[in-house]
């Protein structure tokens, strides 16, 4: 258990957990446990053991519990006695600690370019190569006795912050969480402010007819770190994707039957009067199939049966487009109420129609891992820019909650959306290793731009990656922020080379957009070569 452990793909996934009367552990789990040196001592709540697992996952640690005990963390062999007061705040800040430093002496340490952060090492006074040769329990104390607040902020932010309400149904999801290496927080809300979710009095060019749409009512979680958040709780979070735990045991299911030639995608218009987004989505899927296996099926004004095989039958994604009433989603001869299927086989989803939430999470409860839903109503044209952003960002290889993030900046009313179960999800022939996202604000009444290039990627946690030639293209730690300076026309020449969204002053883009907008008036299209 070395630096090594600090990428995804030298960890494997904690064993799978139930509960009986009787306690046991295979002998080949408990063969495969190292004997770090490590305990964590904590008192006997659920609570205290959700917010802990991934500090004493990523340590090897050993942990025992007891009535009235105070959180703490141990090596005895070296030292340590680290309190972990809080464990919220306490744990997250142990975990950055140790595994943004052993990503830099893995990085330092490793044949071939190294991220530019390692030059942080000289700045704390550690020799990596005495580093990668400690146990991990002298390694843990090597880094606890440094300053690494001095660095702090030269690392990435967490990727992955999950909000876990602590029962014994949802103590089965957390190797799975685990696995992603997510922070565990206890689901704590805070008042949620009218204004914030503008108001729902429009009555004109809503995506619905006339009659009951089934609504929601929000909660918004306290902020915690992790640059994508998660929420296991009841409630639906203004801000963060709603897991629910059928999600992670459905991606199991269809992992073990992934050996296709190529993905199945079906688009689905129930309402001709919403054409347009179903035309503009069709041609994403279809052109981007000159690069990717994907087999593309479009369906109009399906009936009952025709909506229910299609669900029901095997497909990655399902772009539904059409209406959404308390009965269900609406066919030509009627509702098909997602919860009275039997064996749906749809992985993932987007079903862009008003308030179809419930239905969403009864696709997830029934069989997928994860979709995009809209909480109440919402407007046609609106909806139909989420609907082709969110379709281009999802091909790009953008994990689902992120490709929703950034689509729903498209329109005003964008917290109409959400996502229900595992927003990490991404379609299974994309990498997400390329989804970086560049933030671009003016600066000096416009003739200056102040750039932010961030990578959002789930799997390269902690790996290195180069930026793209927009940010210098030098090797840095996967998820750190790169900033600089260019002035307009700089911008306007370099964006159009690089096919990543942009947020520039708020707004998406994608990048040849924004290089259009920056451009200066007297430049002109030659300019670019």
């Amino acid at each position: 258990m070395g630096p090594a452990r600090s990428l995804q793909s030298n960890r494997q996934r904690p064993p799978a957990i139930a509960f009986g009367d009787t306690y046991s552990i295979p002998d080949a789990v408990a063969n495969a446990t190292p004997a770090t040196g490590i305990e964590v001592r904590l008192p006997s709540s659920l609570r205290s053991v959700f917010v802990t697992a991934p500090l004493a996952f990523y340590l090897g640690a050993t942990v025992t519990v007891a009535p009235d005990a105070d959180p703490v963390l141990r090596a005895p062999d070296h030292g340590v006695v680290w309190p972990l007061d809080d464990p919220p705040t306490a744990v997250p800040a142990v975990l950055s600690r140790v595994f943004w430093l052993d990503c830099l002496v893995r990085e330092a340490t490793t044949d071939g370019p190294s991220a530019t952060e390692t030059a942080l090492l000289d700045d704390l006074d550690l020799d990596p190569a005495r580093l990668a040769a400690a146990s991990p329990a002298g390694r843990l104390a090597a880094y606890l006795e440094t300053p690494f607040e001095r660095v702090a902020d030269r690392v990435p932010d967490w990727h992955l912050g999950m909000h876990v309400a602590p029962t014994y149904e949802h103590a089965t999801t957390l190797p799975y969480l685990l696995d992603r290496l997510a922070l565990v927080f206890p689901p704590e809300t805070a008042s949620l402010e009218r204004q914030e979710l503008v108001s729902r009095s429009l009555d004109d060019f809503y995506r619905g007819a006339p009659g009951p749409v089934a609504s929601v009512e929000m909660v918004d979680p306290v902020d915690r770190p992790g640059r994508m958040q998660g929420w296991l709780a009841d409630g639906i979070p203004v801000d963060a994707f709603k897991s629910h735990p059928a999600s992670y045991r459905n991606h199991d299911e269809y992992q073990r039957d992934a050996d296709r030639d190529a993905i199945s995608v079906a688009v689905v218009l129930n309402d001709r009067d919403m054409a347009g987004e179903h035309d503009a989505v069709a041609d994403i899927y279809e052109s981007r199939a000159g690069d990717l296996p994907i087999d593309v099926t479009l369906h109009e004004r399906l009936t009952r049966t025709e909506l229910t095989e299609v669900l029901t039958t095997h497909h990655e994604f399902v772009h539904y487009i059409g209406h959404c009433a308390v009965d269900g989603l609406r066919c030509a001869d009627g509702h098909v109420s997602v919860a009275d299927l039997p064996a749906l086989n749809v992985e993932t989803f987007f079903l862009n129609a008003c308030g179809s939430f419930h239905e969403g999470l009864a696709l997830v409860e029934g069989g997928s891992v994860a979709g995009a839903v809209t909480l109440r109503k919402v407007l046609d044209a609106q909806a139909a820019k989420v609907g082709t952003a969110f379709a281009r960002l999802l091909l790009a290889g953008f994990p689902i909650a992120l490709a929703l993030r950034l689509a729903r900046r498209r329109i005003r009313m964008g917290k109409d959306y959400a996502v229900v179960g595992d927003g990490t999800q991404t379609l299974a022939v994309t990498d997400d290793r390329e989804t970086g996202v560049a933030h671009v604000d003016a600066v000096d009444g416009g003739d200056q731009y102040r750039v932010a290039w961030t990578d959002h990627s789930m799997a390269n946690h902690g790996g290195g990656t180069p930026a793209p030639l927009l940010a210098g293209g030098n090797r840095r730690l996967g998820g750190n922020q790169v900033t600089f300076t260019a002035s307009a026309t700089e911008l306007a020449r370099t964006l159009p080379r690089v096919d990543a969204p942009v947020v520039l002053d708020g707004q998406f883009y994608w990048a040849d957009e924004a290089a259009a907008v920056v451009r200066p008036a007297q430049q002109n299209c030659g300019d670019f070569d």
